[in-house]
């Protein structure tokens, strides 16, 4: 959860009214967790490659590009999946479920 938040501040850009939120929304009887920016947000054709271990969409941000590839072996760890939600300069949704007990 920290490296989305951390990501999601690090992409907000320059919104005057800057926006990041963490919920959890039910999709098909199933707890979908997200983090939610109103940022420069990623374009469609990224999406998947953004997950990939050292993948960095531009040169010119910090950091190691490994940050997304380690939250999704977490999720895939304990059951569950995640995505992207986003379109260049919509905004980006990082939305991941859980393995539920029953």
């Amino acid at each position: 959860m920290q490296n989305l938040v951390d990501n999601a501040v690090k992409f907000i850009g320059d919104q005057p009214e800057p926006l990041v939120e963490i919920g959890v929304r039910i999709e098909e009887k199933e707890p979908v967790f997200f983090v939610r920016d109103n940022g420069v947000g990623i374009d469609p054709r990224y999406h998947q490659k953004i997950f990939g271990l050292f993948e960095r969409l531009s040169a010119d941000t910090e950091g190691t590009g490994i940050g997304l590839a380690l939250v999704k072996r977490i999720v895939e760890v304990h059951g569950g999946r995640i995505w992207v939600e986003s379109e260049a300069g919509q905004g980006t949704a990082f939305c991941f479920t859980l393995r539920q007990e029953e």
